[in-house]
């Protein structure tokens, strides 16, 4: 096994061969061979945020956002460990053919901790959701998944956007996002120090904003004082593309190239994501940065390609062959994975579906034929896709008749362009009419929430402009209902969506929110809906009544934001979700352990039910103290399937960061107070218990 102190060395050794010039080149995203230290090129550009991203055929998983859905850390380690495998799959076979070029690396620039603060923003669903707990505990599990615990990295994972980054889109390259001190070190920065801390995470990467007046990727505050200084961490960091050349540009904090590359490598940027490194040949000759400097971010750069094994004769991970990139181990694991993170948000009793009393089921929607929407943004290219209108072909009986209608464009006002406004409406309409139940799918695809540049209809540059159904698919599914038959809802999304009341019309029988599933996704859904597997998914995020409710997009405090801040009720609140069983908590207690540093919550789960059932335990808390959150904030939860007609006792810990407060500056203490604990199978919401019938037990932990 490498250690750290000599994969330090080793790349010291390296660097101390290289003139200045050679170490500058090693310093873009980019960096070319070095012959005569027959050091090879490398290109430290690759995704994963769900699979192998851009770089050909792999197993597309769920979008990050259904990851998180789970509530399930243990499965998102396995879905990182086989998608670090398929990187190095990859990897392996391009460079023994020479291939040495972007996409093809080791150094994956994922998973996307920030806080997905407003639904509003257009790449919320490639983050694990609003809650800072919850995104720590599964950034933490898909880096050591990805990076592996091997003698050395099976890939080198990126925490990013390093920090306070979360739109609007448009201003991305010059907007100064100002969080107070307490939102900052309560909110934004708790998942980068898991990542850091827990996760080991080898790259963190700068974002394009600045925080507090100052470009992230100059900002000594963010990249040494807090990074290295406070947190130990002891990688590289890389900026996000062209967010070096943004610092002269577009916020203007310098007045050259030159001077804006110095600062960055000053501030502890290493490796620019860019073309800015050349800039510093000019930096360098006007004394605006010493050769210390560089030579530092070089040997940080190298460190990593050492860590990953890159110049070692012992390398496992180098014995990784074609052969392991998207396997039917992995396609299984993405289809176990869409199962879990589906949220069942309404069921008046019509699923699981009763395939005896159907002849026939209209399929109906923008979304039900659409490879699209399985996908998610920052994907791979699925070598076989399952959309929802395929799953259900594959498992209706022959008896049963299928009738199929796109009855909308995705979110123009018709679907052919010379045709008139709502074309394929009475189509979708007869096949419900000629149907005994409609299945209708609607919701977005990553056209319509993405990143800048990516999306491709009329929103603003990828975010969204409120929560409704785009296009004509809200008059769709009202015409739908207006049959008078029932009507199940597969809601295809990456953020929240509001059906303008339609949530409670008695024909809307069932909502099942299933996200950007996967390329199997289809496949997941049509078991779900007959009851193969039960939908045990949780909210990652709030679902608002509307954004009349949220402040300014712009504004980065969390006041009115999520459920830790918000003060009216949700739609849908952040962790809700149905299933087909119905189980029960009693006897809940709570602990101190390890002198008043973590806490146990404990509690007896009975399932009723002849089946097993599998539910998510949730613990909640808050001290009574004026620097809490306004409301309980997760603090400890677990998947728990209990066998049929069984009670199982569930011991959860509550860390000591959980029972910390932040005050106004920033500090964090722990309080001399009692806590309000709250177990359940969600947040101690009134909606949550008016939605389940169920209301989370409640024990106090004093000091």
């Amino acid at each position: 096994m490498i250690s750290d102190a000599q994969a330090r060395q080793k790349a010291q050794a390296l660097v101390a061969q290289m003139t200045p010039a050679e170490m500058i080149a090693q310093l873009e995203y980019d960096a070319p061979a070095i012959p005569r230290l027959h050091l090879p090129a490398f290109n430290y550009w690759s995704e994963a945020l769900h699979g192998v991203a851009r770089a050909g055929t792999a197993t597309v998983f769920p979008q990050a956002i259904g990851l998180s859905a789970m509530f399930d850390p243990a499965t998102l380690a396995k879905i990182g460990a086989a998608v670090g495998t398929e990187v190095r799959a990859k990897h392996n076979d391009a460079v023994s053919h020479g291939d040495f070029g972007i996409y093809k690396g080791l150094t994956v620039w994922s998973p996307n901790v920030n806080i997905f603060r407003d639904p509003r923003w257009g790449r919320g669903h490639e983050t694990y959701g609003e809650d800072p707990y919850l995104t720590a505990k599964n950034a933490v599990a898909y880096i050591h998944g990805l990076q592996g615990d091997g003698p050395y990295l099976r890939v080198a994972a990126c925490a990013k956007h390093f920090a306070v980054h979360s739109g609007p889109e448009a201003l991305r390259h010059e907007f100064d996002a100002r969080p107070t001190p307490k939102d900052l070190t309560e909110t934004y920065l708790p998942a980068f120090k898991a990542a850091v801390q827990e996760g080991h995470v080898e790259s963190v990467m700068a974002a394009y904003n600045a925080v507090a007046g100052v470009p992230a990727p100059v900002n000594a505050t963010l990249l040494t004082e807090t990074l290295r200084q406070k947190w130990g961490f002891d990688g590289h960091v890389v900026s996000d593309f062209g967010a070096e050349e943004d610092v002269c540009a577009t916020h203007h904090y310098t007045t050259s190239d030159a001077q804006s590359i110095a600062q960055a490598l000053q501030a502890g940027c290493d490796l620019c994501a860019g073309h800015l490194a050349p800039a510093l040949s000019q930096a360098l000759a006007a004394g605006l940065v010493d050769q210390a400097t560089i030579t530092r971010a070089a040997e940080r750069v190298l460190t990593t390609r050492m860590r990953l094994g890159l110049f070692a004769e012992d390398d496992p991970y180098a014995e990784i062959d074609y052969a392991e990139n998207d396997t039917p181990a992995h396609h299984a694991l993405a289809l176990e994975a869409a199962a879990k993170s589906f949220v069942l948000l309404k069921n008046a009793g019509q699923l699981p579906l009763s395939l005896a009393s159907l002849t026939s089921v209209a399929v109906v929607g923008p979304t039900a034929d659409s490879t699209r929407v399985l996908e998610g943004n920052y994907n791979g290219t699925a070598s076989n896709r399952t959309t929802i209108l395929a799953g259900l072909r594959q498992v209706l009986p022959a008896g049963v008749r299928l009738n199929y209608a796109e009855g909308c464009h995705l979110f123009l006002d018709r679907t052919e362009p010379l045709a008139e406004p709502a074309d394929r409406l009475v189509e979708a309409v007869s096949a419900a009419e000629h149907s005994d139940l409609t299945i209708a799918c609607l919701g977005m695809d990553a056209t319509i929430e993405g990143e800048q540049g990516d999306a491709g209809n009329a929103e603003a540059a990828g975010d969204r402009r409120d929560l409704a159904l785009p296009g004509r698919q809200q008059q769709l599914l009202a015409q739908l209902l207006a049959v008078g038959k029932p009507v199940v809802l597969i809601l295809t999304a990456g953020s929240a969506v509001t059906l303008g009341g339609l949530e409670t019309h008695p024909n809307l029988t069932a909502i099942l929110d299933v996200w950007y599933p996967g390329a199997l996704g289809g496949q997941a859904v049509a078991d779900v809906l007959l009851g193969r597997h039960c939908p045990t998914g949780k909210l990652p995020i709030t679902f608002y009544q509307s954004t009349a409710e949220l402040p300014a997009f712009t504004d980065y405090a969390m006041a009115k934001r999520t459920y830790r801040y918000m003060p009216q009720a949700a739609l849908f609140p952040f962790g809700y979700g149905l299933t087909y069983g119905h189980m029960t908590l009693a006897d809940a207690g709570v602990r101190w352990l390890t002198a008043d540093r973590e806490a146990a919550v404990a509690v007896q789960v009975h399932n009723p039910e002849p089946y097993p059932v599998t539910e998510v335990v949730q613990v909640y808390l808050r001290a009574n103290h004026p620097d809490a959150t306004p409301h309980p904030r997760l603090a400890a939860f677990q998947r728990v399937t209990v066998a049929p007609m069984q009670t199982q006792r569930v011991t959860l810990t509550v860390g000591a960061d959980a029972l910390c407060v932040v005050d106004a500056q920033g500090g964090t203490h722990l309080p001399d107070t009692d806590y309000d604990v709250y177990v359940g199978f969600g947040q101690p919401d009134a909606r949550t218990a008016a939605l389940t019938g169920q209301q989370a037990l409640h024990v106090t932990l004093s000091k």
